[in-house]
């Protein structure tokens, strides 16, 4: 689960980019930090996030096979900007923004080679909201429901 809070940052108004990796239902990886630069869009803040993702999911995958352990199939990767999972899944689409095809280019190659397969959650059950947004205390509460074990 990956999300970007944009422009959280009050004084330098940089975005928060959120993440949660599961393996095998268990939340084993969390992250949580200000993106380095400043995105002037949503859009360029969430496809910074997932960038960063996918670079955590590669190298959690690398680890892993390091350890003998084969990887089998994609990760999958949800994010809840439909614009960002439309351009990074399309082949057609194309970025006009060079800033913004830095971020694009990484997330295609890493869908295109078969190594992160992306798709649209809806951001109130996104779980990484729970990494880059404050909540209220109910929502809170169902979204850590759903990575913690109680």
């Amino acid at each position: 689960f990956v999300d970007a809070a944009f422009a959280t940052d009050l004084v330098t108004r940089r975005s928060t980019t959120g993440i949660i990796i599961f393996v095998n239902g268990a939340a084993i990886l969390w992250y949580s930090k200000r993106q380095a630069t400043v995105e002037t869009s949503t859009y360029g803040s969430e496809f910074t996030g997932l960038r960063i993702a996918i670079e955590k999911v590669e190298g959690l995958r690398f680890k892993l096979r390091a350890m003998g352990l084969p990887m089998a199939g994609p990760a999958n990767g949800f994010c809840d900007n439909q614009s960002v999972v439309l351009n990074a899944t399309l082949p057609s689409s194309t970025l006009k923004k060079k800033h913004n095809a830095v971020n694009y280019h990484k997330c295609r190659e890493a869908i295109a080679s078969g190594t992160v397969r992306l798709a649209k959650e809806p951001g109130e059950t996104n779980l990484s909201d729970i990494c880059t947004k404050l909540l209220n205390g109910p929502r809170k509460r169902l979204l850590a429901s759903h990575i913690l074990f109680q």
